[in-house]
């Protein structure tokens, strides 16, 4: 792999990168942001509350966990990961990551698991160290890394904590293969080893069958642990000429198959077995490196479980050849670097990504993803009981992880009934392969979530109603009175207004500053269609607009004092404001639409003044935020 002697030098050779920030890039090791990496692209456009795109690695003690030396222990592991120390931010054209100054703490498990890290607005960061009683729980979002980068984490930490925790047993360290460097760590390897000249995948996928039924909410997701012994599941392996990814995604198929309905038994049942291209491209980055293959198979009433797993066999070996998985690598590349897809803007774009997210998920029917062995020193297995990994989903998913002689499956679903899981392990005992289900608790499930959401949304339902019914009596009251609808409709539209006005305080609650900038449009635009539609008085635009964008852009300031935000948190809405308050007034004024003079004239001096001074004092900040914002 190419290697380079200045860290992270792929940003720094970015055009936009100013000395100062270059400086302080090499200080630190990392860059202040990056963009992310290709198969990150579509995980925050596509997650939400019923599929959070968060999953779940942790390491089971054979002891209590200690919260504080716990933490002691994520504050160690953090220095060779800030990476990591990371909130997710949108841009114009595509979203970003950008360093942030936030500890990342230890907390008892109190959520359901796999909750959501990723908060559209909320400066927060996207993983999460939690305990509970001898388990440490390591949550992380997708787009901040995968299941190798998380591996590694937690191996870091599980580390340091025992070392911590045991002084006097002299614990040696992981032993590390090579020096890493934070340039490597940071990498983008779906750029590194992107090329053009490799030919386009023109494979035409079938849809395949799809589990039905309603759907659980995220709260009551289903999870199902299995412990194998890895010695039994080898040796079964072995005895039928297979790897143990491929015997366990056949089980899988069969087990799935028994619960197909007859009316889609002519489709095939596909797997989406997610594939480490650290295999295939030499890479150390900590950021997700991963692709995928898809195995399948169509079955039959002849059919038998020899059967599927020779087909899976073939189709592994087909599908996990360099060329082919460099053609699908390049593939994903390919649509990221299109001219035309760069340039659409990312409200536009996301619609299309998520359309696309959708169609691909057609030829797919669950997900098996195995993340492999587990390393450490022989002297850790005296604290150890195992590791355990399971996702987020929104139908079905299989992890699969293994530490000395246990492997654990983790099964999540969102099918309200388990048979499946039930399915697969009378399989495993079919072919006496040694098993137990593990019991382990999860504190966050429970109905005291559930009511919370609930109460939650109740009030924005309440309010909801209460605007709607406001209306429909001032309509009956006006109908009664009059025999005609004449000021209802100033009455429906005060209430449509307010309705509008709260939702969006409410949605956009975490980022006060957005949150102005939204109310100030609305406001103002509303302001106009009132005006117009009561006989042009001029209102709006003599006094609303200049004093409205006036008041926001003074609040701002307050607000950005009072709470001391970091410049990348303020800058980007001081300067929309500011083109708010500046250009607009311009343009009525030189229309000749504005008829009082002096609030426009006001407005437009005050946003004049704010955007020199940013330019004159905050001029590199102010590229910076506009360079990251308009990356395409």
């Amino acid at each position: 792999m190419r290697r380079y002697s200045e860290p992270a030098c792929q940003y720094l050779a970015h055009p936009w990168c100013d000395k100062e920030e270059s400086r302080k890039t090499m200080d630190t090791g990392y860059s202040k942001w990056r963009k992310l990496d290709n198969a990150a692209l579509a995980f925050p456009l596509v997650s939400g509350k019923n599929d959070t795109r968060v999953f779940r690695f942790y390491c089971q003690l054979k002891e209590m966990v200690n919260g504080e030396l716990l933490q002691t222990a994520l504050d160690q592991t953090m220095e060779k990961y800030p990476l990591f120390q990371a909130v997710l931010r949108k841009g114009l054209f595509w979203f970003y990551l950008e360093h942030r100054d936030i500890r990342a703490t230890v907390k008892q498990e109190t959520e359901p698991p796999c909750s959501r890290l990723y908060i559209p607005d909320k400066k927060s960061l996207l993983f999460q160290v939690t305990y509970y009683k001898n388990r440490i729980n390591f949550e992380v979002f997708h787009a901040l890394t995968d299941g190798t980068g998380a591996m590694h984490f937690l191996q870091e930490l599980v580390q340091e904590y025992l070392i911590l925790a045991h002084p006097l047993a002299d614990l040696p360290r992981i032993e590390k293969e090579a020096e890493i460097t934070h340039g490597d760590k940071e990498e983008d390897s779906f750029s590194q080893y992107y090329s053009s000249d490799i030919p386009k995948d023109k494979e035409k996928k079938k849809a395949a069958v799809k589990l039905k039924g309603e759907k659980l909410v995220h709260s009551d997701m289903h999870i199902t642990e299995v412990i194998l012994s890895v010695k039994d599941i080898h040796q079964k392996a072995r005895s039928y000429g297979v790897s143990i990814t491929v015997l366990l995604a056949a089980m899988m198929l069969c087990s799935i198959r028994r619960e197909v309905p007859k009316n889609q038994q002519k489709r095939p049942i596909s797997l989406m077995i997610p594939v480490n291209l650290r295999n295939y491209f030499p890479s150390q980055s900590m950021t997700n490196f991963f692709g995928w293959i898809e195995v399948g198979y169509i079955f039959s009433d002849e059919t038998t479980f020899e059967d599927v797993l020779l087909s899976v066999k073939k189709q592994f070996e087909e599908e996990l050849v360099k060329e082919k998985i460099a053609m699908h690598m390049s593939g994903y590349v390919r649509i990221e670097k299109n001219p035309f897809v760069r340039a659409v803007p990312l409200e536009i774009k996301k619609y299309f990504l998520m359309i696309g997210a959708n169609l691909g998920s057609r030829s797919i029917t669950a997900v098996y993803s195995n993340i492999g062995i587990i390393r450490l020193p022989e002297e850790y297995k005296e604290y150890i009981q195992h590791f355990g990994i399971f996702a987020s989903t929104n139908s079905l998913q299989m992890c699969s992880c293994s530490y000395g002689d246990e492997m654990v499956l983790g099964f999540t679903s969102k099918i309200p009934n388990d048979s499946i899981q039930r399915n697969f392990q009378r399989m495993l005992g079919e072919e006496n392969v040694s098993h137990r289900e593990l019991k382990n608790e999860f504190p966050g499930y429970g109905e005291k979530h559930r009511l919370e959401k609930k109460e939650n949304q109740k009030v924005i339902q309440t309010f909801s109603f209460l605007c709607l019914a406001i209306a429909v009596i001032c309509g009956m009251i006006n109908f009664m009175m009059a025999g005609v609808l004449n000021w209802f409709w100033f009455a429906g539209a005060g209430c449509a207004c307010a309705w509008l006005v709260v939702m969006v305080a409410y949605y956009k609650r975490r980022n006060i500053l957005k949150n102005e900038m939204w109310q100030l449009v609305i406001v103002t635009v509303a302001g106009v269609l009132w005006d117009m539609f009561t006989g042009w008085r001029g209102w709006s635009v003599d006094y609303l607009l200049p004093l409205a964008a006036l008041a926001v852009i003074c609040s701002m300031w307050v607000i950005t004092a009072a709470q001391r935000l970091e410049v990348a948190e303020y800058m980007i809405y001081l300067l929309e404001a500011g083109a708010f308050g500046g250009v607009i007034p311009v343009i009525l004024l030189a229309a000749g639409v504005v008829t009082v003079l002096y609030p426009s004239l006001i407005c437009i001096c005050v946003s004049f003044l704010m955007l020199v001074w940013l330019f004159l004092f905050k001029r590199k900040d102010m590229v910076r935020e506009m360079q990251k914002k308009f990356r395409a």
